[in-house]
C-alpha cells in the first residue's frame, strides 16, 4: 500500500507526486526515533561521564587532603613522641644524679657517725626511709613517667631523713667542737671591697627598694673565694638568680652562702677548712658585675655578715 504526495511546481504550475511505501515510512520513522534515543542517551552519557570525572577529581582532592593532614598529624606525633623520650632521659638523669647525691650522704653520715661515737642503731643509714602516708589516686598517664616521678618522690624521702638525721649529727658534734671553729670569721675572698651592704637597699636592675640579705664583696675576676670557716659544703651548683653557688654548713647552727661566682671549686659532701678555696669571683646570676654576694645564717634565721667578717 502506498501513498500518493502531490506537489505543485512553483515555475509552470504543474503538479507532480511522489509514491513512499508505508513500510518505508514507518522504518525511516523507526530510525530517526532511534537516532534521537540514541543521541539523547549518548548526551545524557556524556553528561554522567563529566559529573563522574568531577566527582573523582573531588575525591582524589579530598583523599589527598587527608593525606597531608594525616602528615601533618604523624609529624606532631612524632614530635611529642621525641619530646617525652627527651622528658625521660631528663628523668633518668635527675634519678641518676639524686641516687649519687644520696650515696654520698650515706658515706658522709656513716663516716660522721663512725668519728662521733654515736650509737649506730639510731643513726643507720643502710635502712630504708621511715615514712608513710595515705595511697592517692593518679590518672594512668605515661606510665613509664609516673614509675620516675615515684622514684623521685622516693628520693626527696630519703633526702629529707639523710637531711634530719644528719643535723642531729651535726648538734651532738657540734657540742664536742669549739663554737670558735664552727664561727664564720674569715675574709671570704683574697682582696675586694663591701660594694653592698646588708639590709634595705635599692635594687640595681629596678631601682626599686628591696631587702639585701647579705653583702656583696666587689674583686676582680678570678680571684679565689675562701670559706669563712670550717664546715661541710651542703650545696654546690647553680641556682636561679645566684648563678654559681656554694652553701656551707658549719655547725652550731651556722651556715654561709657563696654566690654569684665564675665556677666551684668543691663538691656536695666535702669537708673544708678555713680559707679553704671553694670557687672563684664572676658575675653568674642576676648580678651587673664581678662580685661575691656573702650571707651568713643561725639556725636557718638570715644575719648581718659584717659582725663575722674581720675587715670592711
Amino acid at each position: 500500500m502506498s501513498k500518493q504526495l502531490m506537489m505543485s511546481s512553483s515555475s509552470s504550475g504543474d503538479l507532480f507526486g511522489v509514491v513512499i511505501s508505508r513500510n518505508l515510512l514507518i522504518v525511516s520513522m523507526v530510525a530517526f526515533l532511534g537516532a534521537m534515543t540514541f543521541g539523547v542517551w549518548g548526551v545524557f552519557g556524556l553528561m554522567q561521564t563529566n559529573q563522574f570525572s568531577q566527582a573523582l577529581k573531588q575525591s582524589e582532592d579530598a583523599l589527598a587532603q587527608a593525606k597531608r593532614a594525616g602528615n601533618i598529624q604523624l609529624e606532631s606525633l612524632q614530635d611529642q613522641l621525641h619530646a617525652e623520650q627527651e622528658k625521660q632521659a631528663v628523668y633518668a638523669r635527675t634519678l641518676g644524679q639524686v641516687q649519687a647525691r644520696m650515696a654520698r650522704l650515706d658515706a658522709l653520715g656513716s663516716r660522721l657517725v663512725d668519728v662521733a661515737s654515736l650509737d649506730k642503731s639510731e643513726f643507720d643509714f643502710s635502712l630504708e626511709p621511715a615514712f608513710g602516708g595515705p595511697r592517692m589516686q593518679q590518672p594512668e598517664i605515661f606510665v613509664a613517667q609516673s614509675n620516675l616521678r615515684e622514684d623521685l618522690q622516693d628520693m626527696d624521702g630519703h633526702l629529707k631523713q639523710l637531711d634530719a638525721q644528719l643535723v642531729a649529727i651535726d648538734y651532738m658534734l657540734s657540742n664536742r667542737h669549739e663554737v670558735l671553729d664552727a664561727t664564720p670569721h674569715a675574709w671570704p675572698t683574697e682582696g675586694g671591697w663591701l660594694s653592698s651592704r646588708f639590709g634595705r637597699r635599692i635594687d640595681p636592675f629596678n631601682g626599686h627598694p628591696a631587702q639585701h640579705y647579705g653583702v656583696d664583696i666587689a674583686n676582680r675576676a678570678g680571684a679565689p673565694v675562701l670559706s669563712a670557716s670550717r664546715g661541710v659544703v651542703a650545696f654546690a651548683g647553680k641556682m636561679v638568680d645566684f648563678g654559681y653557688v656554694v652553701d656551707i654548713e658549719h655547725g652550731y647552727g651556722y651556715k654561709t652562702r657563696y654566690a654569684h661566682m665564675g665556677n666551684v671549686a668543691v663538691k656536695v659532701g666535702d669537708v673544708v677548712q678555713g680559707n679553704q678555696l671553694v670557687g672563684s669571683i664572676g658575675s653568674t646570676g642576676r648580678s651587673t658585675g664581678p662580685h661575691l654576694h656573702y650571707e651568713v645564717r643561725r639556725f636557718d634565721k638570715l644575719i648581718n655578715p659584717k659582725s663575722f667578717l674581720p675587715r670592711g
